[in-house]
């Protein structure tokens, strides 16, 4: 029997003042039984980051074809593709290929530093790509979060991203390894 997926629930409030950004939504992830707590958590901090009204979770590791969160426009063209990981350059080729904005979200400190080593010339050729690196010590505070029902305040201002809870605070900084 298939283990099936288990729901999370996630009010968010952002308030980006580098993008002047302001919304309140409520997220549901569901989180595939292969996937880690760190890396869920990574998938809602990434959405926060780009936090828009359009910006959606997809199938997710169910789909090889699509990203973790997508923000798709009118005519269903591609405005953004977040992705999570140490993918294959093929797939970022595809991903810079098909939206206009990609971003990488990587995290996991020794396999991604070797990742990046291996592979920072080849992703340098791709105008659209930026990759974010969260070390281990803030993906552990931010899996302090993740409960069955979040309620989230995220205060995102000078590139930090300021998290809450009723019982956390946690300021976190990604490095840009690749910004455009």
């Amino acid at each position: 029997m298939a283990l099936k997926a288990t729901i999370y629930k996630a009010m968010v409030n952002v308030a980006d003042l580098d993008r002047n950004q302001f919304l309140d939504s409520n997220l549901t992830l569901a989180r595939h039984p292969s996937e880690t707590q760190e890396r869920m958590m990574l998938r809602l901090l990434a959405w926060i980051k780009y936090a828009n009204e359009r910006l959606q979770f997809t199938r997710g590791l169910s789909a090889e074809d699509e990203p973790e969160i997508w923000q798709r426009n009118d005519h269903m063209g591609i405005d953004l593709w977040i992705d999570l990981g140490l993918p294959e350059e093929k797939r970022l080729k595809k991903a810079c290929s098909q939206s206009a904005e990609v971003a990488l979200f990587t995290y996991n400190s020794r396999a991604a530093e070797i990742w990046w080593q291996q592979n920072q010339n080849k992703l340098r050729q791709y105008p659209n790509l930026s990759i974010w690196y969260l070390d281990d010590e803030q993906l552990a505070k931010l899996c302090e979060f993740g409960t069955r029902s979040m309620n989230l305040q995220a205060t995102i201002q000078d590139g930090a991203i300021w998290l809450s809870d009723a019982e956390n605070n946690l300021e976190i900084h990604f490095t840009a390894w690749q910004h455009h």
